[in-house]
């Protein structure tokens, strides 16, 4: 390849590549390998004759979509292996992000959860048609099925997600102020104001990845969940801050245990309560976290 279509190739892959990481990642549920994915792109990326190469963005897509579901068959022979609850790693977000309702959701740990639920090929044709708005036709090139069969997945995975998609969430703002009524009751020790913030029936999902401890099943119930996490800090003799975040596009508690990171907490928030508590401590999934934290609340 000539330098000038290495330097087209390059400013197309730049311009492109936020999209192709979320891409990536919604259908994987891990940054890490999203960012692997986006290498293996770019070198399919710059062996491609341009000149032949109609719309950039869908070929880039297509190349994404195609390492993604290639990564994702393999990584279920983890997931099988994997000890406890598995939750996505989390990513820190813009607090802007929080104000863009639709791209909140579509990367929030409920609905990666959710995500989990579906085929590699449901995921893919549900992710590129219903968070990026991907036509049929270059959907059907990503994942190798006829634009009809396409259409038939998009409906029954719309339908799947449809069925298990939490209820609407509140706005940002209510969502800050039950967190924040969160981390004061749990800071403080205070089960009355826990089960005051706790939806009747909240769920708590922990993952520790089998290094660090964590519930081995999730926990249903506000007072079972008062009882884990009251009990939890209650053992633990080191000093434990709370420090307000932004996670998967959703507000989030960055927890330090003796001044350091010991996992986020992101939440679920519906009805001015907290419906779901994401509770990552796995330290293999904290380093994106960690590398990106400002120093002032690491």
């Amino acid at each position: 390849m000539s330098d000038h279509a290495t330097d087209t190739a390059t400013e197309a892959f730049v311009a492109h590549r936020n999209l192709l990481f979320t891409v990536a990642y919604e259908m994987l549920g891990s940054a890490a390998d999203a960012e692997d994915v986006l290498q293996e792109t770019w070198l399919r990326w710059v062996k491609v004759n341009l000149g032949q190469v109609s719309d950039q963005r869908a070929y880039l897509v297509r190349i994404t979509t195609r390492q993604s579901l290639n990564r994702l068959r393999t990584m279920k022979r983890r997931r099988e292996a994997y000890v406890g609850q598995w939750l996505p790693e989390p990513m820190l977000t813009a607090p802007d992000v929080a104000e863009d309702v639709e791209l909140a959701e579509s990367v929030s740990m409920a609905m990666m959860l959710v995500l989990e639920t579906l085929s590699p090929t449901e995921r893919a044709v549900f992710v590129l048609r219903e968070a990026f708005d991907v036509g049929y036709d270059d959907i059907a090139a990503a994942v190798d099925k006829s634009p009809a069969a396409v259409r038939q997945i998009a409906h029954r995975a719309r339908r799947h997600v449809d069925s298990r998609r939490p209820r609407q969430a509140v706005s940002p703002s209510v969502a800050r102020a039950a967190l924040e009524s969160f981390r004061r009751a749990l800071e403080t020790g205070d089960p009355q104001g826990l089960l005051d913030v706790l939806a009747p029936e909240v769920v708590l999902v922990s993952d520790g990845g089998g290094i660090k401890q964590a519930a081995l099943r999730p926990i249903t119930g506000a007072e079972k969940v008062t009882r884990f996490m009251v009990g939890g800090l209650g053992k633990n003799k080191l000093p434990i801050t709370l420090a307000p975040t932004v996670v998967n596009g959703t507000p989030a508690l960055l927890v330090h245990l003796d001044g350091e990171i010991d996992g986020i907490m992101a939440v679920r928030v519906e009805d001015a309560r907290i419906s779901g508590l994401y509770y990552v401590r796995n330290p293999e999934k904290l380093h994106r976290v960690e590398s990106e934290t400002p120093l002032t609340l690491r």
